[in-house]
């Protein structure tokens, strides 16, 4: 028998729906302690859930959405954590992250990894948030599918040590697939859990959890990736210069930095965007305020070009009419005439007569 439940994403009317095997169901009501789990959807957390079922853990899945993450809409964390949940049968609470996220980005205690990533001011950002929801969601402990020494930054036994101590949950949060590696935690020293049944992996090597994945039934998980465009240089140097733009940058200005090309203005002030195939520009007219500028070629096909500042000169659109054309098909014309939209409640248009720049420079990335 199988009985279909739902959930709810937390701050939206949208409902989840679950299918929860007889299985599944039996262990829950001999449950004694529920636990909220941090679930990405990759294998890692996707084991962690399944080992914890194994023990007639209730669980609430918990999975934070953020600007930073670097798969795709079709391959979102978020939609691999809502695969997960439906498979597992556990409801999912999915958290937005900006704000106090782009803060940390901003100004982390810890300081960053080899990009601007603040590895183990997020998990104390993460942890306190899913702390805060303990209560709501009648959780004892978390749970998560950390691995010892898997990643440099945040698994390593004094940074553990650290944000555990930093987010108010010493002894609090479970993790399988290490467990054995650490001491004892509540959970497991109050018999809620089983400690001779967790694990003791460690180490960058996936092996093991392939072959435990097998073992559990997990076979559709996502391949392994790093999964923070932080991490990356050429999305840390672009982070870097809207930092010096804005002192408080919207979400919207860091999603651009994940479309297309991107160039300083005449002043060094301005960002000037040009994108790289027909999806960008889309996504470039989608995230085009009343503040920005659109440039186009005329009589030619080549990318949409946005133009962002607080004060955009006219020197900024020529040298954005310039670039539209060197990227488009009329690049070898000695002159191509392009079209500036300002997006405001007043629409602006202008047309300039130039030349494709033959040699781009302040080129960001």
């Amino acid at each position: 028998m199988v009985q279909l439940q739902y959930a709810y994403v937390l701050g939206s009317e949208e409902k989840i729906e679950y299918r929860q095997p007889e299985k599944d169901m039996n262990m829950h009501m001999t449950s004694k302690k529920k636990a909220l789990a941090l679930l990405s959807g990759g294998l890692d957390s996707r084991l962690a859930v399944r080992m914890m079922q194994e023990q007639n853990i209730d669980m609430v899945a918990l999975n934070y959405v953020t600007p930073f993450c670097n798969c795709t809409a079709k391959t979102s964390c978020m939609s691999e954590a809502r695969k997960a949940s439906q498979e597992y049968g556990i409801p999912l609470k999915v958290i937005p992250m900006f704000d106090d996220f782009i803060k940390v980005v901003q100004k982390p205690k810890y300081s960053y990894g080899r990009g601007l990533n603040p590895c183990l001011d997020c998990r104390i950002l993460m942890f306190k948030k899913a702390a805060s929801l303990m209560d709501e969601v009648g959780a004892s402990f978390l749970i998560t599918g950390e691995v010892l020494g898997e990643r440099p930054m945040s698994q390593r036994l004094d940074a553990i040590a650290t944000i555990e101590r930093d987010s108010g949950l010493t002894g609090l949060i479970v993790r399988p697939l290490s467990a054995q590696l650490f001491e004892p935690t509540i959970p497991e020293k109050e018999g809620w859990i089983d400690r001779s049944k967790l694990l003791k992996i460690s180490g960058r090597s996936r092996r093991p959890q392939i072959k435990l994945a097998a073992e559990l039934g997990v076979d559709d998980y996502p391949c392994p990736a790093g999964g923070c465009l932080l991490t990356e240089k050429h999305f840390a140097d672009k982070l870097r210069h809207l930092f010096e733009l804005r002192e408080d940058p919207s979400k919207n200005d860091v999603l651009l930095l994940k479309v297309g090309r991107h160039f300083s203005g005449d002043s060094g002030a301005t960002q000037i965007v040009v994108g790289r195939d027909e999806n960008e520009n889309k996504r470039l007219e989608d995230l085009s305020t009343n503040t920005d500028w659109l440039v186009t070629i005329d009589d030619w096909t080549g990318p949409t070009t946005l133009v962002r500042g607080d004060a955009i000169s006219d020197l900024d659109l020529e040298k954005a009419a310039t670039l539209a054309a060197r990227y488009g098909k009329g690049r070898d014309e000695d002159q191509v005439d392009s079209t500036c939209r300002f997006l405001g409640e007043t629409e602006r248009v202008i047309k300039k007569r130039v030349s494709p720049l033959s040699e781009p420079k302040a080129k960001i990335m």
